[in-house]
């Protein structure tokens, strides 16, 4: 039997509502009512309580049915195969709307249905050890992340000019990423090779003397939320560079801010993810003290550390993220968007023309310059 799944829907209308960051509602897409996250928390808690005893009045009927017996049937035992390790991974669900049977990865959480388009929430996918400590809202919707994307291509010299006009947008995609935030300290001891300089003439000649400067700084750094994207399929240099989340606006997690996105429970660990915060943290640390040891110098490079974590504790967030694929020239170039400030990031591709005339263009000015300096 398909498991339970969730669609919100419009108690004035009975549309389907979406949550829309703008408002930070969930709004009907047909009559336009707006409801707070918390009414419709309360609705649809009566509802499943309902639906509960409803269904269990169901399997005590039917089972009561099958005692009784009702004849020999149809033999079914040659129709089909078990799924194998491959059902391992996959799961159904039943549309509560057009009652379709959704089947989807073992990992999906929020989706939409193929038939009527609802978006639908996988309420199993959350429960237990599962379920998310924390929410980030989106706050930027879909247009917002076209625009962002044409703007990420202006100032880009190297961009061949056909990609903005013959680049097509194939799929953009508002998800909801797994990530485990990390607390706890760092007690950090390094030492820096800073250096000093200054400039003197003796007759034609143009003097610079660089001083070079032992400078130590040591201390505890405490850090929270160090994120660590838990989900395989996000690569992890996009999710790295798209932040920082605003945690300001971090909300305890509800299925409510789901409908609209999509989303992934977690298939990376924490034990898994260690190794990345382990190391976030320590560089975190020692930049935190780079940034104090540079003041007065002009260059500040470590030239030894010793950091010693003390790990604390370890949360559980869903964060707001717009993947856009594009296609140019039969390659894909996928672009990441934090859904909540906005910060884009992704690859572009190179026009070679471009390159070798503007390599061109710099050697020529470097060549000049050098001419001018050995006749001055």
């Amino acid at each position: 039997m398909p498991a339970q799944v969730t669609n919100y829907k419009c108690p004035s209308c009975t549309g389907p509502l979406h949550f829309v960051g703008k408002s930070g509602m969930l709004e009907c897409d047909y009559c336009g009512t707006k409801y707070d996250v918390a009414q419709i928390e309360a609705l649809y808690a009566e509802k499943d309580r309902k639906a509960a005893e409803a269904a269990a009045a169901a399997e005590a009927k039917a089972e009561k049915a099958r005692a009784a017996g009702d004849g020999e049937g149809w033999d079914f035992s040659g129709a089909g195969s078990d799924w194998g390790a491959e059902g391992e991974k996959m799961k159904a669900y039943s549309c509560p709307s057009c009652g379709a049977e959704l089947i989807c990865d073992e990992t999906t959480a929020a989706t939409s249905c193929p038939y009527c388009g609802n978006p639908t929430i996988v309420p199993g996918q959350f429960s237990g050890t599962l379920k998310p400590d924390y929410v980030i809202p989106f706050r930027l919707e879909k247009e917002a992340a076209i625009e962002r994307l044409k703007a990420h291509y202006k100032g880009k010299p190297l961009l061949p000019k056909s990609f903005k006009s013959a680049n097509q947008i194939q799929k953009i995609r508002g998800i909801y990423v797994p990530f485990w935030l990390f607390d706890g300290e760092a007690d950090v001891d390094v030492q820096f090779d800073a250096t000093r300089s200054h400039v003197y003439r003796t007759g034609k000649e143009r003097v610079t003397v660089t001083e070079h400067y032992m400078v130590r700084r040591a201390g505890t750094v405490p850090f929270e939320m160090i994120p660590v994207d838990a989900s395989s399929k996000m690569p992890d240099e996009h999710m790295d560079s798209i932040e920082p989340f605003d945690y300001s606006e971090l909300q305890p997690f509800s299925t409510a801010y789901l409908p609209g996105y999509l989303a992934d429970k977690y298939d990376v660990s924490i034990q898994e993810s260690a190794a990345r915060a382990d190391l976030r943290a320590e560089n975190s640390a020692v930049a935190a003290m780079q940034a104090d040891a540079r003041v007065g110098y002009e260059t500040c490079i470590p030239v030894s550390q010793q950091v010693m974590l003390r790990r604390g504790q370890v949360k559980y967030a869903m964060l707001p993220v717009w993947l856009l694929d594009t296609k140019w020239k039969g390659k894909d170039f996928l672009f990441a968007m934090n859904g909540q400030t906005g910060k884009l990031v992704g690859d572009l591709p190179v026009s070679k023309g471009r390159f070798w005339g503007w390599f061109a263009g710099v050697a020529v000015a470097v060549a000049v310059i050098l001419s001018l300096v050995m006749f001055l």
